[in-house]
């Protein structure tokens, strides 16, 4: 099974706060993430290094959600691009027309995941992490991460080095 590490998210959203606070937690279970503060900007980043799955807002400025996805499902490479729609505005006047308007897509084209917010974190990484079949990282102290991953994808000598370096270190300690 692929893990979060070998997966790349680009979060749109236009909300700096929102926006940051949804890499965080996509950061935090072990993914590569990217952002984007609309549409227009997504287009450019999917474009340049496309991810393997998409959280998309659908209110947002130069370029709606559904006018990104209408876009992306007319450029053969995006797809089967996996998108979640994070929205607040689901039910209200803002973006309740846009809301149809994904359910009007064939349901081959359609988001795969619709999302209000406030999001919880767990339910977020949860639906990423079963859309893409990947386990994640539990959530760690990000040196504590690094540190892990190294020692995983280090070579025996290497290891044994590092082995001696520390058992000499506590033998002077002593």
């Amino acid at each position: 099974m692929a893990h979060a590490s070998d997966k790349k998210i680009l979060v749109v959203d236009d909300e700096p706060d929102v926006r940051n606070f949804l890499a965080a937690c996509i950061e935090d279970a072990g993914f590569q993430v990217h952002t984007a503060a609309d549409g227009e900007e997504a287009l450019e980043k999917l474009q340049a290094d496309p991810p393997d799955l998409m959280t998309l807002d659908m209110v947002m400025p130069r370029k709606s959600g559904i006018g990104l996805m209408r876009q992306l499902r007319g450029m053969e490479r995006f797809t089967h691009l996996p998108v979640i729609v994070i929205t607040a505005h689901a039910h209200d006047e803002f973006g309740s027309e846009d809301f149809k308007g994904f359910f009007a897509f064939t349901s081959g084209l359609r988001p795969r995941f619709t999302m209000e917010k406030p999001v919880t974190p767990q339910k977020l990484v949860d639906a990423i992490s079963a859309i893409l079949g990947v386990e994640t990282e539990p959530p760690q102290d990000h040196k504590q991460f690094q540190i892990k991953k190294m020692v995983a994808e280090a070579d025996p000598d290497t290891l044994e080095k590092i082995r001696e370096l520390l058992s000499s270190k506590r033998t002077a300690e002593r």
